[in-house]
């Protein structure tokens, strides 16, 4: 299931309805696995115990008229017409809505934002007309850095919600399907059946994640579309059959009968009602992968119609039949004849929604390692023609195990479904916040729609979740502890980041201490090229003078190496690299800062060593060609020199082919007033290179080699072009060295007791735990050199 050809098929021809139809039939296997198979469990779990089913069938009613109600109005209403639309350059999810509000409010905290960053074409702002209501509510959030903190903690709380979802939806939804047992078994057979059935399935769904989605991709769709196309003709033929009335059940009126019956046991009931909803959040975050009009057109004319047919079925079944709380299941109302073809389609559906989960837990765990949010661990990537298809070890057999402890230890739907129950309503509270904040800062919508928005969808789900609490005795307590424990690792993680940030910014050395380093003070250049990574977009780091003072040498050709993320989902190849000066140009010193989404697949270390070397040709053909277009006048390159006695401007180099003369491609954009990086002193900062006067213009320029030789070199300016490419070429031919930090990172003297706690113990346990910046860049150990810092913050 090739999902990037279904989307160039989407892309190129808008017009056409079949791409849009191939999509959507795509988009069955990876969206709607989850949500596909909530008929297994909603009736099993909203009747465990709250609330029984009684001759006058107003118990029945009541919880059909609530399924109905909620698959209406908020995967329907809320997601498919407006959550859906508040995409990230066609991507979705917690972070793309998260994303958003920091490009168009100063909220965000991630560290060494540039002025730079603004100019990508995929950091596109909506510009409405802005209303001095959306205005006000912007300059507040961005006044209270408290705020900027509480969004990062309601979106984390999101993430981690997300991540539990991964550990309890495989679980339930296996265990549901392979249920369908306990009618062919006597109950004491069934026992001893079921839990081992649904672990060994459990263990050869995670043991297969490394082979990747893509390799059985292909069967996804069909099941799916299989299943569902079976819960609706034995929807049909139970309504048929047993009670052609039952549409009267749809009217909101039953939902009032039921609550004043049934009061306290029917407001708890509600927990188990929601999990008709579990995996609409899939719908918006795998929006990336398809698009708008094919997951809309999926849901509406597909999904939502053979859900409300199969839970019609089964409340006409039960409607005619009153068996007691435990036979009450989606498998009693399935003719005995069909039985077992279903069992098997609802075992294959239910693998197939637990595979897209806990796919989507890969994705978002490396979203928030992108963004300085989550230690780092090994992602790979399953296919090279899919984007985005991940796996990560760690997290796999974390959730594998979690997931059959869930099952060993909960042994029932209903512990399983208030726990899940619990993490869906939470994410969707979060989806609907952030929602809320997007319909202000990014549509520019009046204040009061926001809030329209936020206490209608707001409200319904505040029920559902106040249901959901009330089970936390009973199962609720499992996601609340899970995220927990992911919160505390993420947000102790990215606070110790941002204070190792800061620590870099305020201790980095002036530009003049690494001009006069030479052979008067003992040091020497080395053959080959030096890589200095650093966080820091302007600036000498102050682990390269710990370097330089504990080895007195550096290489022929040093390069500052920042790799940053940014708040986009991609970075097109093209404008990826900024290349800059760092001193004149007989010094060979450059900045080199390479710019990432959060979605974005970081290179490995040969084919981005390589390309890097490219672009710097490339931004030394162009410095030379910009300098003798100035100075055509001049005899000398002094006022070349002059210009590069500091950190010149740095340039975007691309990947626009030329041939001849060197090509450029030039865009112009006004410059902002100042540069916003989170920290007050860095305006004052000299050295940073994004800054121009106010009302400047930014040129912001691609490149790419020309593989032909160069013409006859004729002007002084062309020899000295000439050199530095081959002093480039040697450097490259002597091998290059990767010059890294190994920090220790510790609270200062009379911090609390609660930082202590944090950074000595908690942050410096992560990083001995998780894999090292080296190992996530793939550096061959005998290319790397690593310099011990210690970060007291």
């Amino acid at each position: 299931m090739d999902l990037e050809f279904g989307k160039s098929l989407d892309t190129s021809k808008k017009g056409s309805w079949k791409p849009a139809l191939l999509l959507a039939y795509q988009s069955l296997g990876v969206v709607y696995g989850d949500l596909s198979t909530s008929p297994l469990y909603v009736y099993k779990s909203t009747f465990a115990e709250d609330i029984q089913h009684s001759d006058t069938n107003e118990e029945i009613y009541g919880v059909l008229s609530f399924v109905f109600w909620t698959l209406t109005l908020l995967p329907l209403f809320k997601y498919v017409f407006v959550v859906l639309r508040a995409d990230d350059n066609g991507e979705g999810g917690t972070f793309a809505l998260y994303s958003l509000i920091c490009r168009h409010a100063k909220v965000s905290l991630l560290p060494n934002r540039q002025v730079a960053d603004e100019a990508l074409s995929t950091y596109k702002l909506e510009h409405p007309p802005e209303k001095k209501s959306s205005s006000r509510v912007k300059m507040y959030l961005e006044k209270h850095k408290v705020l900027h903190t509480a969004l990062l903690i309601l979106v984390l709380l999101g993430t981690c919600m997300v991540i539990g979802d991964g550990v309890l939806t495989p679980a339930i939804s296996v265990f549901s399907a392979v249920s369908g047992l306990e009618l062919s078994m006597s109950k004491e057979h069934h026992q001893y059946a079921v839990i081992p059935i649904t672990c060994f399935i459990l263990v050869c769904l995670f043991a297969l994640q490394h082979y990747g989605t893509h390799r059985v991709g292909f069967f996804f769709a069909p099941i799916v579309l299989t299943w569902l196309l079976c819960i609706s003709a034995l929807g049909l033929y139970n309504i048929i059959h047993w009670n052609p009335h039952v549409y009267q059940a749809l009217s909101p009126k039953y939902m009032f009968k039921f609550l004043k019956k049934t009061r306290k046991g029917g407001w708890m009931s509600l927990g188990g009602i929601l999990l008709c909803i579990t995996g609409s959040e899939a719908m918006f975050a795998d929006l990336g992968h398809f698009s708008y009009a094919a997951i809309q057109t999926a849901f509406t004319f597909l999904v939502y119609p053979a859900l409300i047919l199969a839970y019609m079925g089964q409340a006409a079944y039960l409607s005619q039949h009153h068996p007691t709380s435990y036979q009450i299941g989606f498998y009693v109302s399935v003719p005995e004849s069909v039985r077992w073809p279903v069992l098997v389609v609802a075992i294959l559906a239910s693998v197939v929604g637990s595979q897209a989960i806990i796919s989507g837990t890969f994705s978002i765990i490396n979203q928030s390692q992108s963004l300085g949010c989550f230690p780092r661990v090994k992602v790979i990537h399953t296919s090279d023609k899919i984007h985005g298809q991940i796996y990560i070890p760690e997290i796999n057999w974390v959730l594998m195990i979690l997931c059959i402890a869930v099952t060993i230890g909960f042994r029932d739907t209903k512990h399983m479904g208030n726990a899940s129950g619990l993490a869906v309503m939470t994410v969707m509270l979060v989806t609907t916040c952030l929602t809320s904040l997007v319909i202000i800062l990014c549509w520019n919508k009046p204040p009061l729609v926001a809030l329209s928005f936020l206490l209608f969808f707001g409200s319904v789900e505040l029920l559902y979740f106040s249901a959901s609490l009330t089970k936390f005795t009973e199962g609720a307590w499992l996601p609340i502890l899970l995220a927990l424990f992911l919160m505390t690792i993420m947000f102790v993680w990215h606070y110790a980041t941002i204070k190792k940030y800061e620590f870099d910014l305020h201790n980095k050395v002036s530009l003049e201490w690494l001009l006069a380093l030479g052979p008067s003070l003992g040091i020497a250049r080395v053959p080959g090229i030096g890589l200095v990574f650093t966080d820091l977009t302007s600036g000498i780091p102050a682990n390269f003078s710990r370097f330089v003072t504990n080895l007195p040498a550096f290489h022929r050709v040093l390069v500052f190496v920042c790799v940053k993320s940014v708040p986009v989902p991609y970075v097109p190849l093209a404008e990826r690299y900024l290349v800059g000066r760092v001193g004149p140009a007989a010094h060979r010193s450059y900045r080199c800062i390479v710019r990432y989404g959060y979605r974005d697949v970081h290179q490995d270390v040969d084919s981005f060593e390589s390309e890097l070397v490219a672009k710097l040709a490339d931004f030394i053909r162009y410095d030379w060609h910009r300098s003798q277009q100035t100075n055509c006048n001049s005899d000398d390159d002094a006022s070349h020199s002059n210009e590069s006695s500091s950190e010149g401007r740095l340039a975007v180099i691309g990947t626009v082919a030329f041939s001849g003369a060197p090509g450029y491609e030039i865009e112009e954009s006004v410059q902002q007033e100042s540069v916003s990086v989170g920290f007050s002193t860095v305006e004052s900062v000299s050295d940073v290179i994004e800054m121009e006067p106010v009302g400047a213009v930014q040129r912001r320029v691609r490149f790419v080699i020309d593989d032909e030789s160069e013409s006859d070199m004729r002007t002084d300016m062309e020899v000295q072009l000439r050199e530095e490419l081959e002093d480039l070429l040697a450097a490259q031919e002597a091998g290059t060295a990767f010059i890294l930090g190994h920090s220790h990172v510790r609270a200062k003297h009379g911090s609390s007791v609660l930082k202590r706690l944090a950074v000595n113990f908690g942050y410096n346990f992560l990083r001995r735990n998780c894999r090292g910046p080296d190992v996530t860049l793939k550096v061959p150990p005998v290319s790397l050199l690593e310099v011990g810092m210690v970060y007291v913050v």
